[in-house]
C-alpha cells in the first residue's frame, strides 16, 4: 500500500504506537482502534497450566494490518504489516514497508551519534533493533522482495531478550527466536 493511503501514526518509544498505549487491556485496544478501523479485533485465547481462566494472547486486525500481543491481558507488542498496516513515524523515519537495508543504515547512523553500545542491537539472523526506540525491524515477504515489518515493544519486554552489539562483540547475537516469537512466548 502506498504511504499516502496509509494511516499516519507516531511512535512514542516504549509508551505508545499511534492510539495504542502499552499496557492497555483488549477492550481498551478495541475502543482505541474503533476510530481508525471498522474491523473487529479477532483474539486468540489460551492459558498456562497454572491458570484456570483463559486469557487473551494476541489480537489481529487482518485487513488493517496489525497483530497485537498481550501478556496478562495487557498490550505487550505491536507488529505492523508491511503491506497494509499504518505508517508509524519514529524521529522522522517511516519504517513500515521500507527496504530493510535502508532502515538498518538509518539505525547505524543514529547509533553513531550516541554513546557506544546503547542504541543498536541485533537478534537472530541479523535482525536489527533500536534500544532507544523499542523497535525491531523484522521482515515480511512481498513477492520476490522483503519489506520492513516493525515490531514495537514496551521497555519491560525489551530488556528480557538477549541481544548483541556487533560493534562491541564483533558478531551477531545467537538465540533461537525472533523478537516477535519471543513476545508471543510470554517469557518474562
Amino acid at each position: 500500500m502506498p504511504d499516502n493511503e496509509r494511516q499516519r501514526w507516531t511512535l512514542d518509544p516504549f509508551v505508545s504506537v499511534g492510539p495504542l498505549s502499552f499496557g492497555m487491556c483488549p477492550d481498551e485496544v478495541s475502543q482505541a482502534l474503533s476510530d481508525v478501523t471498522a474491523e473487529p479485533q479477532r483474539h486468540t485465547r489460551g492459558w498456562s497450566a497454572a491458570e484456570t481462566v483463559s486469557r487473551v494472547r494476541d489480537g489481529v486486525y487482518q485487513k488493517f494490518g496489525l497483530k497485537l500481543y498481550d501478556r496478562q491481558e495487557r498490550l505487550a507488542g505491536v507488529v505492523v504489516d508491511a503491506l497494509r498496516g499504518p505508517q508509524v513515524f519514529a524521529e522522522g523515519m517511516a519504517p513500515v514497508g521500507r527496504v530493510p537495508s535502508v532502515l538498518e543504515q538509518w539505525m547505524i547512523e543514529r547509533a553513531e551519534t550516541r554513546e557506544p553500545c546503547t542504541e543498536l542491537s541485533y537478534l537472530d539472523a541479523g535482525v536489527p533493533g533500536s534500544d532507544t526506540l523499542g523497535v525491531v525491524i523484522d521482515v515480511q515477504r512481498a513477492g520476490d522482495h522483503l519489506l520492513a515489518r516493525p515490531v514495537f515493544i514496551p521497555p519491560k519486554r525489551w530488556t528480557t531478550f538477549p541481544t548483541s552489539s556487533p560493534r562491541a562483540h564483533g558478531r551477531v547475537a545467537e538465540h533461537p527466536a525472533s523478537m516477535e516469537a519471543a513476545i508471543a512466548s510470554g517469557r518474562e
